[in-house]
């Protein structure tokens, strides 16, 4: 069973820094991509970033810049460091494989910028 726990969120003022992270279990990050996703409150959930297997990263021009996405193949985790922060960050942040679409959410973590 593929399963995704994020953790890290919090309550940061604007111009913040956070740091989430992703424990991926049931597959191996080295052979999958993994991604990060946002839901704010009334707004549909949307791609954040994402990570190949060999480490390639790519950014939703909403957040490019200031967001870098990494990983640790030996603890089968991906991370989010998220600099710069603005309120329109605030958010659940969610992970996932994108191959694995039918693979349940995780519970997500908590972004909440102050302006």
């Amino acid at each position: 069973q593929v399963r995704f726990v994020e953790s890290g969120g919090g309550l940061v003022q604007a111009g913040g820094s956070l740091r989430l992270s992703c424990v991926v279990s049931g597959i191996t990050i080295t052979n999958n991509p993994i991604a990060w996703y946002r839901q704010a409150s009334g707004n549909q959930r949307e791609w954040v970033a994402v990570i190949t297997e060999r480490g390639a990263a790519n950014y939703a021009d909403s957040i490019r810049g200031r967001f870098t996405i990494s990983k640790s193949n030996t603890r089968n985790t991906v991370y989010l460091q998220m600099n710069s922060l603005k309120p329109e960050d605030t958010a659940v942040y969610y992970c996932r494989a994108p191959d694995y679409p039918r693979s349940a959410w995780g519970q997500g973590t908590q972004v909440t910028v102050s302006s």
